[in-house]
């Protein structure tokens, strides 16, 4: 009894269908490879509002030194500097942020896909989005839903309000 009230904890990982109804259907074929706890997909969630100044520049620290690239990852901080308009192709706004452990970041966000975000030198951004490594920090990218909806997408957040 104690592995059946164990696994009706337990979760599709898109928490659609639980691993214990499809056992008990008989439809063990079809249970996920892999299940995850309730408490761990929580945990793993986004929270609506988070201070950027308390999130951990250490997955941006790690992809950097490690000089990786197409990692994605989640970050806040100061913006310290906003950037002209990359008008080419696609148009992106680009500002550069600072996280706490003093690693810069350049920000494009694709404001054809998503809306320009009101910011102002001073003030704390976090943002979700792909990592590629450069010498300076490193830039995040894809701060927008995928039109495609072939990649997971990102978003800023700014003043209480989610941009992407």
């Amino acid at each position: 009894m104690r592995l059946i009230d164990q696994s009706r904890r337990r979760v599709w990982r898109f928490g659609l269908l639980t691993a214990t109804g499809l056992l008990a259907a008989g439809l063990w074929w079809l249970a996920p490879a892999q299940v995850y706890s309730v408490e761990a997909a929580l945990a793993q969630a986004d929270p609506v509002e988070a201070d950027p100044a308390q999130l951990s520049s250490a997955p941006a620290r790690r992809a950097f030194e490690a000089k990786r690239s197409g990692v994605w990852l989640r970050a806040g901080g100061e913006v310290i500097r906003i950037l002209p308009d990359d008008l080419d192709n696609s148009r992106h706004q680009r500002f550069i942020i600072r996280l706490p452990d003093g690693q810069t970041l350049l920000i494009s966000h694709n404001i054809d896909l998503a809306p320009r975000v009101p910011l102002r030198r001073g003030e704390p951004v976090e943002v979700r989005g792909r990592y590629e490594w450069n010498p300076k920090g490193g830039l995040i990218h894809w701060t927008h839903l995928d039109p495609a909806r072939k990649l997971p997408g990102g978003w800023i957040r700014h003043r209480g309000l989610t941009f992407g």
